[in-house]
């Protein structure tokens, strides 16, 4: 339903049907987004075997669709100011599905990365649009908790997407694991388009690229929102990272595992399911300035456990790592939206820009630090960009209270 100038209609509030209907649509959103993206993860030494190409090639799945899709959603905030929020992520969440569907059948390496490159255009609509229909729609002191769980779904996309491929790569190849997540994916999003409701609040605009520009522009120009942007980087580029070349060390002596057997490592993302919506609680009561450094330096520690020798060090640390990582994106993204004001949309395209370049970029970085000092290269790329996070997070602490 659409407002008029003069009319205000309310926030969705906590406990109310419309918030458990739009909680379940974002946690599906979410799953959506992470399964269908990343199911190429756990496929990447498959891809190695079964195209002949290197680690930092087979790479190329997963940076190639998050680079595309990091421009594309500059241009997707605007779109949905016209179209409307609810229509932009219900068209990205289906055709991203069948997409993948489609990839599972490309007939080689070329046609995949192909099919690849158009779901990261596809799937720019779900993303930035989401984080702006939550801070639109829902009562400020519960978008924390709402935002937490939007990027719990997007843990257990990353969760059941790598877990589900992994299963179904030993039992039937990489095309049927693929193409297993992608009906998953179909399911969520056709739930997703049902639970959603529709904006209440939400005033369409014109295109004007003029003031998306402008937009773009007043928010670069902001420390605050600059340090949130470099923030975003770094989390996503050292997630990713950590979690693209693990299996290539888990595969190899002196650990030997399986497919599923790192499959089955993969399930740690349990711990960001619960930690995205407990991290965002504890922000809304404390204040993300005090909350945010504290999961930044776990993640720092949780990289160091991944250096042991030993199985259950490693399976430790990628936990705390996790839970860090989605605990500081639920909070990142969360501030953003506030911080962004009427220009809010623009500031979440702009910050999961740099979300999602961070993969693009650090991605293939990692697989040139493991081909050349295996997993001690890659830990010690990381280890230099989480530490830019911690000042990073510890110097936005100090600025003056937004959002």
């Amino acid at each position: 339903m659409r407002r008029g100038p003069g009319e205000e209609a309310p926030y969705i509030q906590r406990g109310t049907p419309a918030f458990r209907r739009t909680n379940l649509a974002f946690l599906c959103a979410g799953f959506a987004t992470f399964a269908l993206l990343y199911v190429a993860q756990p496929l990447l030494p498959a891809f190695s075997e079964a195209f002949g190409v290197s680690p930092a090639a087979a790479s190329l799945s997963l940076s190639l669709p998050t680079a595309v899709m990091a421009v594309c959603m500059l241009v997707a905030s605007a779109a949905s100011e016209a179209l409307g929020r609810k229509p932009v992520m219900v068209a990205s969440v289906i055709a991203s599905a069948l997409l993948t569907l489609a990839a599972a059948a490309a007939p080689g390496w070329s046609s995949f990365l192909a099919l690849r490159v158009l779901l990261g255009i596809a799937l720019c609509g779900l993303p930035a649009v989401a984080m702006a229909f939550i801070a639109e729609e829902v009562d400020p002191r519960s978008s924390g908790y709402a935002m937490g769980l939007y990027v719990s779904g997007t843990a257990m996309g990353g969760m059941l997407g790598r877990v589900g491929a992994g299963l179904l790569l030993d039992w039937g190849g990489w095309r049927w694991a693929a193409g297993g997540v992608g009906a998953l994916g179909l399911v969520s999003a056709l739930v997703f388009w049902w639970c959603l409701p529709a904006s209440r609040r939400f005033v369409p605009r014109p295109l004007a690229w003029r003031g998306l520009a402008a937009g773009f522009a007043l928010h670069l120009r902001d420390g605050g929102m600059r340090l949130l942007f470099l923030l975003g980087f770094l989390f996503m580029g050292s997630f990713i990272t950590v979690y693209n070349y693990i299996g290539y060390r888990l595969l190899a002596p002196p650990f030997a595992l399986s497919h599923a057997g790192v499959a089955l490592v993969f399930s740690i993302y349990l711990i960001g399911i619960g930690s995205s919506a407990l991290v965002g609680g504890l922000a809304d009561r404390f204040g993300r300035r005090r909350v945010l450094w504290l999961t930044v330096l776990a993640m720092l520690a949780g990289l160091a456990l991944t250096l042991s020798g030993a199985l259950p060090v490693i399976v430790l640390g990628l936990a705390v790592l996790t839970f860090g990582f989605f605990g500081s994106h639920a909070m990142a993204s969360a501030w953003v939206g506030q911080w962004g004001g009427a220009a809010r949309a623009q500031a979440s395209s702009l910050y999961l820009f740099a979300y999602y370049m961070g993969a693009s970029l650090l991605g293939p970085l990692g697989g040139l630090a493991w081909e050349r000092g295996g997993w001690a290269g890659v830990a010690a790329l990381l280890s230099g960009g989480l530490a830019v996070a911690l000042l990073a997070a510890l110097r936005l602490g100090r600025l003056p209270q937004r959002g």
